[in-house]
């Protein structure tokens, strides 16, 4: 697996995974930072995000659990190098990134806003609580 910075070329199959509109995609492409995972040309997953005052803000998380927890680690290396902290959301029924963002050291923080009614999780994750890669323990 590679991960690697998403380029336009990567829209159509951000909208096949997410059931979004390709123009979305291609619109989150050029305004967040967004890293794709991809096997052999084929991307399988991806993470969306974007950095205000001292948080940073994952604004999309795409892929099943052990793929968003390496995903995870683009936002939490970018924060670490920059002193911030980062922030994700989580539906409730998401069981994939809810599993990532522990795997990955954030902390569950208690409910986060509705989206259409929907409930989400807060996490957050702060400097100095990265993991070992892949073993879940505090460094």
């Amino acid at each position: 697996m590679n991960v690697r910075d998403a380029v336009e070329a990567d829209a159509d199959r951000l909208a096949a995974l997410t059931g979004s509109p390709t123009d979305v995609m291609r619109n989150l492409i050029h305004d967040r930072t967004v890293r794709v995972a991809d096997t052999d040309g084929t991307v399988e997953g991806f993470v969306s995000y974007d950095a205000e005052n001292a948080t940073v803000h994952v604004t999309q998380l795409e892929g099943d659990a052990e793929l968003c927890e390496t995903l995870l680690a683009e936002p939490t290396r970018f924060a670490a190098r920059e002193g911030m902290t980062v922030e994700l959301l989580a539906m409730e029924a998401d069981d994939a990134t809810q599993v990532a963002a522990e795997r990955a050291a954030f902390e569950r923080c208690g409910p986060g806003p509705r989206f259409d009614g929907t409930p989400t999780i807060k996490y957050r994750w702060e400097p100095g609580s990265e993991t070992e890669a892949g073993t879940g323990t505090t460094a």
